[in-house]
């Protein structure tokens, strides 16, 4: 029984020690995080930025009236014009792969499910036509079919985006 009364406080002041101990680290762990984050931010928001500007473009340049536009050539046929339109999507998005570390998961989800959606989108409207079918016909369905909801996956990932890179000035 002498030994409780010995151990129990010894016990009671070693888990207190514990206790406080453990905070202290935890606070100045989240300090010296603070401060890196503070020191870093102004070379960190540039390249942050950069980061967002070129996802953006991404998402502009794969958007399917734009991407009509530079891929599509008079005279072109359908079969022809799905290639390039494949080709034209995994070259701008292979070229944007590394941006994905700057921004959140969610935001490069986004940007993943446009680029899926549209080449599922191109190769579901190919389908409609034979594969010397002229080419315009094919561009005007893929447009249609793609903005005919109101939230396309481009929109979606555009706004999720800009509420990011709005949420990144209001952090500094």
């Amino acid at each position: 029984m002498e030994i409780f009364k010995i151990v129990i406080p010894a016990f009671i002041v070693m888990m207190t020690a514990y206790l406080l101990f453990d905070k202290m680290l935890v606070n100045e762990d989240k300090r010296r995080k603070a401060e890196f984050l503070k020191k870093n931010y102004p070379v960190i928001t540039p390249v942050r930025l950069r980061a967002y500007e070129r996802l953006a473009l991404l998402l502009e340049r794969t958007h399917p009236s734009a991407m009509m536009l530079q891929v599509i050539q008079p005279g072109m046929t359908c079969l022809e014009a799905q290639t390039k339109l494949l080709a034209h999507i995994r070259a701008e998005f292979d070229h944007n792969l590394s941006q994905q570390i700057y921004v959140s998961t969610e935001v490069w989800e986004a940007v993943k499910a446009t680029h899926d959606n549209l080449i599922k989108l191109i190769n579901t409207s190919a389908r409609l036509f034979q594969p010397d079918d002229p080419a315009n016909r094919y561009a005007e369905v893929i447009i249609r079919m793609y903005t005919e909801p109101e939230e396309n996956p481009t929109s979606v990932a555009l706004a999720l985006l800009k509420n990011e890179t709005q949420q990144l000035f209001l952090q500094g």
